[in-house]
């Protein structure tokens, strides 16, 4: 006997009812959850009772691909829940918002999520209005609309919610969980208008189609969206069936063609206009251009291409549910990574297709597949009349000047994006300046004017002489200031013999190595005499020599001016060489203190009240410095 395929053994839990880890693009998804545990013959009556409530809205609506749908569920616990795809019609996403948000009030004791493959959509649209807490990583299991309100589960209640837990504080705290006025005032407005908003998005048009097209039309109105759906997504295969046309033109181009007001959603008809499509030769097409017979040439091959399409899927049963099924054994390493097309693969194919025939699934799908062949069937084995047809009075087509309009549109909603940015921009710059006021004092001016730069220097000297350690520019507690000593007299001589032996071997490269080497011996047990032996000028040589140097070096540069000099030149020192006396009139001693609160000031100022490095500084030494109310002035 042939092992079952990964998925389809008993001890594989239904890869069809798992999370999938990729949601369907432009799919919304909702969860409707009773605040009591209800039962599968109370769950009935609650689908039915809510689907009645929103009939009057939905009765006359045309969806893009598919209708508001509600299925009975009971994993983690019993709800009713559905998806639908709204494509490239986002009313039809809104318009769903707007048929939960009345659910919600018709039925108070009902809590509601609803997603779609970008996430809490909801959220998305109020972000400017979110408390800053709420991020998309803990968003999860904390939306949700109730009686009509959005709810928010508060993040100190639940950091990480669980569905169960956010379901029952919204029953036990209902009150605490509402979202703010502002963002309830954002859903509301963009649900604004429904459901007459959605029969605006509804255009109607005159076109000529077969006979058996009018029929279909005329039972089953809301088949246009299949219709349409199967000639935007047709490929090189469906069109194969288009090319024939066998079950809605099966007289050829001798088929009777009448004229019918087809109604749509603006999608649809700017689906249907902005693709050209050529006739097949078996279809009739009058000679001269005609609008009317084009778009019916259009919905009548969709039709065509939809129905055979869906046909054969359900013969097959190879819908979504087969190609769920069919990534899940490709993941579990089934096909053992085998070239599709060989024979091994072909083989392992046929028996996963085996399994999946004889399963319950196979049939769920293929009855659903075959739903709308079965419709359409229906429909064409009554019995009609040409007059039927014949003797309407057919209303011209509705304007379609919105098609070529849109860009006023797509402005006014840029517009109105680009205000509630500013607004949260403004609302963000008031709240921050309110904090500074508060962190500042009520006076700042009259702080400015009482601020000793004084203390400012003062501070700053405090710092520099403290005591670093690896932690930082700190005091540590109980620490010796003598635990690390160094002797200034002894380092400079060392320096000084360390330069001394280099300049000697540049005058004679024939001394003895050891002797130079002997001058960097910092044993401690050496005798302090052999060091006092050197000559007693040499550091006053040396620092001389050295200030020389670095003086004729500056006087060619602008750095002196970089400094603040001091009114009076210092009293210079005896010894001091005849090169630094022709410079003392330029190198005048610098101010440090004046120097430090003018850089201290400067670099404060160009940080224009934002963060940086003096205020961050000053701020941790607890100098805090005022404003430059006079700066631009």
């Amino acid at each position: 006997m042939a092992t079952p395929p990964p998925y389809l053994d008993p001890n594989y839990p239904n890869p069809f009812f798992q999370a999938s880890s990729r949601l369907p693009e432009d799919t919304v998804f909702y969860s409707i959850y009773p605040d009591n545990s209800f039962s599968q013959d109370s769950l009935q009556s609650l689908h039915l009772q809510i689907l009645n409530s929103i009939s009057p809205f939905t009765s006359s609506y045309i969806w893009q691909h598919e209708p508001f749908t509600l299925t009975i569920s009971f994993h983690p616990f019993p709800h009713l829940h559905g998806l639908l795809r709204f494509g490239d019609n986002l009313n039809d996403e809104w318009f769903t918002v707007f048929l939960l948000f009345q659910i919600s009030i018709s039925f108070p004791s009902l809590s509601i999520n609803v997603h779609d493959s970008d996430g809490e959509f909801l959220l998305i649209e109020s972000a400017y209005h979110l408390p800053r807490w709420l991020n998309p990583e803990n968003s999860q299991n904390r939306a949700f609309i109730r009686r009509g309100k959005l709810h928010i589960i508060p993040k100190r209640s639940f950091p990480n919610p669980t569905l169960a837990e956010s379901l029952n504080f919204l029953i036990e705290n209902e009150q605490i969980a509402l979202a703010p006025d502002s963002v309830q005032s954002v859903i509301q407005s963009r649900i604004a208008g429904y459901p007459e908003k959605a029969k605006l998005n509804t255009h109607t048009v005159r076109v000529r189609v077969p006979i058996s097209v009018a029929r279909v039309l005329k039972h089953a109105p809301s088949l246009i969206s299949l219709a349409v759906e199967g000639f935007y997504d047709r490929d090189i295969d469906s069109m194969k069936h288009a090319a024939k046309m066998e079950r809605f033109l099966k007289g050829g181009k001798e088929e009777e063609m009448v004229a019918v007001a087809v109604k749509m959603s603006r999608a649809m008809y700017a689906q249907l206009m902005q693709q050209k499509f050529q006739a097949p030769k078996c279809y009739p097409m009058p000679n001269k251009t005609d609008m009317e017979a084009e778009l019916g040439m259009k919905i009548a091959c969709g039709f065509e291409m939809m129905y055979q399409e869906k046909r054969k899927e359900g013969e097959e049963g190879k819908g979504v549910g087969w190609k769920t099924y069919k990534d899940s054994l490709e993941k579990s390493g089934y096909f053992k990574g085998l070239i599709p097309g060989s024979k091994e693969y072909k083989r392992l194919m046929e028996n996963a297709e085996g399994y999946y025939k004889n399963s319950s699934l196979f049939s769920k799908t293929s009855e659903m597949l075959n739903a709308p062949v079965r419709q359409i069937d229906e429909i064409l084995s009554l019995l009609y009349s040409d007059d039927d047809f014949k003797s309407q009075d057919i209303p011209p087509s509705d304007d379609d000047s919105w098609l070529y309009s849109g860009e006023d549109e797509l402005n006014s909603a840029l517009e109105d994006r680009q205000k509630e940015m500013e607004l949260y921009e403004l609302k963000r710059k008031k709240k921050k300046k309110s904090k500074e006021q508060q962190d500042t004092g009520p006076s700042s001016s009259s702080k400015g004017e009482d601020f000793d730069l004084s203390d400012l220097v003062k501070t700053m000297q405090g710092f520099i002489h403290k005591i670093s350690s690896y932690e930082g520019a700190e005091v540590p507690e109980d620490r010796d200031p003598k635990e690390v000593e160094l002797d200034v007299e002894r380092f400079m001589k060392d320096m000084e013999s360390v330069i001394k032996c280099r300049g000697d071997e540049d005058v004679a490269v024939d001394v003895d190595d050891e002797e130079c080497s002997s001058d960097m011996d910092f044993d401690e047990s050496e005798d302090e005499s052999d060091i006092s032996d050197h000559n007693e000028d040499g550091e006053d040589s040396f620092v001389h020599s050295y200030s020389d140097a670095m003086n004729a070096e500056l006087k060619n540069t602008t750095l002196k001016k970089s400094f603040i000099h001091a009114n009076e030149q210092s009293v210079k020192n005896e010894g001091t060489s005849n090169a630094t006396e022709d410079m003392d009139e330029e190198f005048t001693p610098v101010d440090v203190d004046v120097n430090l609160v003018k850089n201290l000031l400067d670099s404060f100022s160009s940080q224009q009240g934002l963060p940086g490095p003096t205020s961050n500084l000053l701020g941790l030494m607890g100098v805090q410095l005022p404003k430059d109310d006079n700066k631009g002035k």
